[in-house]
């Protein structure tokens, strides 16, 4: 399965980009109009997150988003089998690149930041390719076990290294940040119980990881957000890089707070390429409810 996924992902990345994104949008569609716990979710985590003005946008904003995550989900193919300088040639804009020289003439380990939203995959592949390091990052293994090693022969390419979301994988990442090397975390996954604390995501409770802050505090590191926006018509890719607003403070429930805040600035930028099909808002086996859990002491 794996070796068949290989081949029609390289078969897909041969294809002109617009085309690429014209069938990933009517793949997006077809989904949305056959899968009610899919379009459902859709439909309540941006009725709820009030980026709409009026049930007019809603609408315009809940189909754009649906053909927006099938050419998300199709560019995948250009970001796991394209070289580097394929990618580099989609991307027609990078602003912001002065805050990464900033930190690599200091010396410092990067964080690099990005929630789902937009060519996420794609915008860090290009990241990527213009450090003079490795890049690490973060992964959690897909529930497939099959697209595992089709993710990590795509990811782990020129000098990007992966880490998994575990004790030994973070240990990875900081070691790399002491080496004044980089990694890609997205900050807007659901942490596994004990991992994370309640914190408002568009005003409702969501379970936020407190890896990033703790990262984010060490000694000599530097914390860029990023995203990857869609530019229309196939024409490509603006990589958009920008310093996080405001230092954490080492409090775990302001500072998911401000995290979370960053996030929702990025997505209001384009907020009909944000991955609203992900399950933000549920609660990790073992974790206490957002209306149960006892403060600490």
């Amino acid at each position: 399965m794996s070796r068949l996924a290989q081949i029609l992902l390289a078969a897909l990345a041969r294809l002109p980009l617009g085309w690429l994104q014209a069938i990933g949008a009517l793949l997006g569609r077809i989904t949305y109009h056959t899968s009610p716990q899919y379009a459902a979710r859709i439909e309540e985590n941006l009725k709820k997150s009030g980026v709409c003005a009026n049930y007019q946008v809603y609408q315009e904003y809940v189909k754009k988003s649906v053909a927006e995550t099938g050419k998300g989900t199709l560019e995948l193919a250009l970001a796991w089998t394209r070289d580097s300088a394929d990618i580099c040639a989609l991307i027609k804009s990078c602003d912001g690149w002065e805050h990464v020289e900033t930190a690599l003439a200091a010396g410092q380990g990067i964080i690099f930041v990005t929630p789902h939203l937009g060519a996420y995959d794609i915008a860090g592949r290009y990241i990527a390719s213009r450090l003079p390091f490795s890049l690490t990052a973060m992964y959690r293994p897909p529930k497939l076990a099959w697209l595992e090693p089709v993710m990590q022969g795509g990811r782990m390419r020129d000098n990007v290294k992966t880490a998994p979301a575990t004790p030994a994988g973070v240990r990875l990442v900081m070691k790399a940040l002491k080496n004044g090397e980089a990694t890609i975390i997205l900050p807007d996954q659901v942490p596994g119980s004990g991992d994370g604390v309640w914190a408002p995501f568009f005003g409702r409770p969501a379970y936020t990881m407190t890896l990033l802050p703790r990262l984010a505090q060490m000694n000599n590191v530097a914390t860029l957000l990023f995203y990857g926006e869609r530019l229309p018509a196939g024409q490509g890719f603006a990589v958009h890089i920008s310093p996080l607003p405001a230092p954490f403070s080492g409090d775990k429930a302001q500072d998911g707070m401000l995290m979370n805040q960053a996030i929702e600035q990025l997505i209001r930028r384009c907020p009909t390429q944000y991955l609203w099909s992900y399950n933000r808002y549920k609660t990790p086996a073992g974790a206490s409810g957002p209306h149960t859990e006892t403060p600490a002491p």
